[in-house]
């Protein structure tokens, strides 16, 4: 951070020359990186407690305090000089005089560098300008910062390397915090919200030797002692489910699932996903609790059911709308679509080469209706939508509708053009659940690597009998990006993957 916007840049590698000889220095005196200096206050409670209190009041009530941080100011002004100082909760102004700290304390003072860590000990005070500031009788350099942060006036605008130093990102973008905070406020907002309905959080295996509960390409990695592949996590669902047969009836996980897919604003190779099952529920009550917690979680996180993501309001105090898979195509494909065709698979099959999707053998209507669905309809559900009615060919885990087997009882939930959530009825009849892993094993065999395994030890696990369950999964990255106006995933995971850098 320059100190002043007119000062020409200077040579990155020569200011790290001069902060390394000063480093050498401090270790030829012994203080380089003390491990002794203890504080007792912070920026922003000492700003909550006594940022209204009056002159008199300090001059009545002399306050002493031990404060430290990151130096990202200071100006030096002759016989004193002003610094600021952040920790994790803001800034505090720092006072320093010669006469106060001593000649040898206050020349070795001028001689540190913006990014430095220091302590500082003195007395709270209020200066001339009305800003609460420490009147300091004591600093000390904790940690000598050997590069120089971003000049201070422009900040650490370039994306790419916001994502690839993220610490750097932290100590200059407050907004950046401010987005990283607000996600912590949003997972305890969940897990409060399922721990008051008598929710159990439970954590399942991360490295599986079937991979299921999505369709999706996993990730294969190998372990040694027992000499097998296994795959990482593409969802706990199953795992989950089994919980419910054992008879926890209502549990949750916030996990980390991995997907071999591409980059992308809303993809990242491995996400947090929020996924609850529900005993003695079906997908309509999961729909009513999406509505409820987001307008909750809007209040908590954002202070209203009024917001605005990346330029438009949204009003998520108004009813969702709900409408089917087929209603959505057929709206959104009046000249092509309509109730007499739409499972006709060569009126779909023709349409989704148009749109740019060459079907493959295995295709049922089902799929093509998704494809069309995907190419189509989903970008366009910018108020909050839950989509249901899904095809069952698209739905491996769902249950079949009663009344039609064509579809499942299942919904996804749209916001912002974004799928944040998918929720349905779980399948739990153990011979349909079969019948239909060996679909999925037939789609594998002849190309599709997102298919599924056939996993034996779940049906066995259904064939000792899961009770008529909901299930739920909710993105938690997407849900952070539309409450915190986050244009793009890496925005809200604070190490998102990338292209290793050039040497």
């Amino acid at each position: 951070m320059s100190e002043d916007p007119k000062n020409p840049p200077v040579d990155e590698n020569k200011l790290i020359a001069e902060r390394r000889a000063k480093l050498t220095e401090a270790r030829s005196a012994g203080q380089a990186f003390p491990n002794d200096y203890r504080r007792d206050a912070l920026a922003g409670e000492l700003h909550a407690a006594y940022g209204d209190r009056e002159d008199a009041w300090f001059e009545a009530n002399p306050t002493k305090v031990h404060v430290g941080g990151r130096m990202l100011f200071k100006r030096i002004m002759g016989k004193a000089s002003f610094a600021k100082i952040a920790d994790r909760t803001g800034q505090i102004q720092l006072f320093l005089q010669k006469e106060a700290l001593g000649e040898t304390m206050y020349d070795a003072f001028k001689s540190w560098d913006v990014g430095d860590i220091i302590g500082a000990e003195g007395t709270l005070f209020r200066t001339k300008t009305g800003e609460l500031s420490v009147k300091c009788e004591r600093v000390r350099l904790l940690v000598k910062s050997l590069r120089p942060l971003p000049d201070k006036w422009h900040g650490l605008a370039d994306t790419e390397t916001r994502y690839r130093q993220r610490y750097v990102d932290l100590i200059v973008n407050e907004q950046s915090r401010n987005v990283f905070r607000a996600r912590t406020r949003i997972i305890k907002y969940l897990r409060d919200y399922l721990d008051a309905l008598d929710f159990i959080e439970v954590e399942t295996p991360m490295m599986q030797v079937i991979p299921g509960g999505a369709v999706a390409k996993p990730f294969i990695t190998h372990h040694n002692a027992l000499d097998i592949d296994m795959y990482l996590r593409i969802a706990p669902e199953l795992y989950l489910k089994r919980l419910i047969v054992g008879g926890m009836e209502r549990v949750y996980e916030i996990n980390r699932n991995f997907r071999n897919e591409g980059l992308s604003t809303r993809h990242n190779p491995e996400f947090t996903m929020l996924e609850l099952y529900l005993a003695f529920g079906d997908y309509r009550d999961l729909m009513d609790w999406i509505e409820k917690a987001l307008r909750g979680l809007a209040s908590a996180v954002c202070g209203s059911t009024s917001l605005t993501y990346q330029g438009r309001p949204y009003d998520l105090a108004q009813p969702f709308r709900r409408v089917t898979v087929e209603e959505a195509i057929i709206a959104a494909n009046p000249s092509v679509l309509d109730a007499s065709n739409v499972r006709n698979p060569e009126v779909l099959s023709k349409l989704c080469q148009k749109l740019g999707y060459m079907p493959g053998k295995h295709d049922g209507p089902g799929k093509l209706q998704i494809e069309v669905f995907e190419k189509t309809v989903e970008e366009t559900l910018l108020d909050p939508t839950f989509v249901y009615a899904y095809p069952a060919e698209t739905s491996p885990l769902a249950r079949a509708n009663d009344d039609d087997p064509f579809i499942t009882d299942r919904f996804e939930f749209f916001l912002g053009g974004r799928e944040l959530a998918n929720g349905f009825s779980e399948l739990n009849d153990p011979e349909d659940q079969a019948a239909r892993f060996r679909a999925q094993v037939a789609r594998k065999e002849g190309g599709d690597e997102e298919a599924m395994f056939f996993d034996a030890d779940y049906i066995r696990a259904l064939e000792y009998g899961m009770p008529p369950t909901a299930g739920l999964g909710v993105g938690i990255d997407r849900l952070t990006m539309f409450l915190t106006d986050s244009p793009s995933i890496r925005d809200v995971i604070l190490f998102p993957h990338m292209r290793p850098e050039a040497d």
